[in-house]
């Protein structure tokens, strides 16, 4: 007679804390709804910032991806969390005293953090980390780091467009961010400068590398790869409108403007993906040598 082998204990599934959850939820809610419904609406207005309504939903399907994993965890409640969330009040009422929206909209993700190690302890916040901090993505950034990136992007958009549409023999008078043609004049605002794409597309890559990458260095790759791709993409869409405008002036205003920079747009993911593929690769066939 033969003994069954041993069975491995299975972790332990453990209740949640519903009625301190719902307390900080109820309190969080009430304390930032101004602040919340501020930044709803300008992602509603906003074009650079038409992701913000995304980051949210993905960090929730993320958390929800991880229910199994956290249920598992012993919460072990941090009172250093209660520290977090004080500070994160003291960060909203000095950005309310000097109507700083980014420090206000910051402090509700901080409070969510300190919720987090407060309730549940070290072990959940390491396990929540990335979809914690990927809402800092929702907030817009700062507006004179705003400034400080779309101009310098204004003008490699511009320089490098003209250098194309030279390169194809379209004449050409680059002044600035304005080019001077035959039949228009173009001015790459800041709506043209690629700080949309660069915004958009780094929060893909982000999202994009947490489900289909395992290794940190290459998900940092894939980070650091949108800001030349989304360059390159947005003055391809500079140099396509000249292009439209030396042969039929009226498809660079309107609806085929608009529709470019979606397929621009489409085209830089793909180029994303496919340098992800390539990366991959590269790593592989470097291990395989080794």
């Amino acid at each position: 007679m033969t003994s069954a082998a041993p069975q491995p204990a299975e972790s332990p599934v453990r209740s949640l804390p519903w009625l301190p959850i719902a307390w900080f939820a109820g309190i969080l809610l009430l304390t930032y709804a101004p602040v919340l419904g501020a930044l709803i609406r300008q992602w509603n207005t906003d074009d650079d910032m038409g992701h913000g309504f995304f980051v949210p939903l993905v960090a929730g399907f993320i958390v929800w991806q991880k229910r199994g994993q956290l249920r598992a965890l012993a919460p072990r409640p941090n009172w250093w969390g209660l520290a977090v969330v004080l500070y994160a009040a003291f960060q909203l009422y000095i950005a309310t005293l000097g109507a700083e929206l980014f420090l206000a909209r910051t402090a509700f993700v901080i409070s969510i953090i300190g919720i987090v190690l407060f309730l549940f302890g070290t072990a959940w916040l390491r396990e929540l980390l990335f979809p914690l901090c990927l809402l800092f993505l929702m907030v817009p950034i700062p507006a004179v780091i705003y400034n400080r990136i779309t101009f310098p992007l204004q003008m490699l958009a511009s320089q490098a467009a003209a250098t194309a549409l030279s390169w194809l023999g379209i004449p050409v008078l680059r002044e600035g961010n304005i080019l001077e043609m035959a039949n228009k004049r173009l001015s790459v605002v800041e709506a043209c400068s690629g700080i949309r794409s660069l915004l958009s597309l780094s929060f893909l890559a982000l999202v994009y590398g947490f489900f289909f990458e395992k290794k940190n260095w290459l998900r940092t790759l894939l980070f650091l790869a949108t800001v030349p791709i989304a360059i390159v993409a947005n003055a391809s869409r500079v140099t396509l409108t000249g292009i439209l405008t030396e042969y039929r002036p009226e498809l660079a205003d309107g609806f085929f403007h608009s529709a470019s920079g979606w397929v621009i747009f489409m085209v830089a993911l793909v180029i994303l993906i496919v340098f992800h593929r390539v990366a991959v690769r590269a790593d592989r066939m470097w291990h395989a040598k080794r």
